[in-house]
């Protein structure tokens, strides 16, 4: 009799086992269920300069359940490396940003993880500034007072592999923007010869551009020289101009 209770003690009842095997198969079909949530949310980088306006962002898609805030970054080279390590699906991009701008950190993003789909937002409307935003690589234009509810709308598309504008962007603006971008054949420039003419238009020196960037002089001094032959411009003035009329910088 002993024997038989300290052998009950350790066996599984046939009726214990059955609820055992119910419960594990109930509580794998509620992970698999839960795994296939997971997969169906959008995973979203949150890029702006401004800590209030980042933070609110975040804090605003984080709220919907088919969102998540993966990270978010204060400009366009945390965005890029941010954007290496997470693998978003979205990055929620403002294109007015000090270090890298949002242009250049789009067309960075979109070369190194084109899975990945940018969304610009913006404060601007104008046909150029978006034309120079799809010459980039983005897959929507946002405009930053947009109701919540286009924001999710612009995110779900996107991720979706749709294009999505802001409503209230004329469609006669649209329409110039995208005949802008095939249109326009400008020189290819390098990233980092990008990254010199900006900090050249904005009033950097070579040495300072050199400490910023950790290049020697002498390399900086190439790639100045080697942007200014293939745009054929043959002075500060000029690439000032060159800068904010291609939205490299603004004033």
């Amino acid at each position: 009799m002993a024997r038989g209770k300290h052998a009950a003690r350790g066996e599984t009842k046939p009726g214990q086992r059955g609820r055992t095997r119910g419960h594990r198969e109930q509580t794998e079909a509620e992970s698999d269920m839960a795994t296939s949530e997971a997969t169906d949310t959008i995973r979203v980088l949150v890029v702006d300069d401004h800590a209030m306006i980042r933070e609110g962002l975040a804090q605003l898609i984080g709220e919907e359940a088919e969102f998540e805030v993966v990270g978010t970054a204060a400009d366009g080279r945390s965005a890029l490396r941010l954007a290496r390590k997470l693998n978003p699906d979205v990055v929620l991009m403002d294109l007015a940003m000090p270090e890298l701008n949002g242009l250049e950190a789009t067309r960075r993003i979109v070369k190194a993880l084109p899975q990945t789909r940018v969304l610009a937002l913006s404060m601007y409307m104008d046909r150029d500034y978006i034309s120079r935003a799809l010459e980039a690589g983005v897959a929507g234009y946002l405009l930053k007072d947009s109701p919540p509810e286009e924001l999710y709308e612009a995110l779900r598309r996107v991720a979706a592999g749709e294009r999505f504008f802001s409503s209230r962007i004329p469609a006669t603006v649209l329409k110039g923007a995208e005949l802008g971008r095939r249109r326009r054949r400008g020189p290819e420039l390098t990233h980092r010869e990008r990254e010199v003419l900006k900090l050249l238009a904005e009033g950097h020196t070579v040495k300072e551009i050199a400490e910023l960037l950790k290049l020697s002089q002498k390399t900086v001094d190439t790639h100045k020289t080697n942007l200014m032959r293939k745009l054929d411009i043959h002075n500060r003035v000029e690439l000032v101009r060159y800068a904010i009329e291609e939205k490299i910088i603004q004033l």
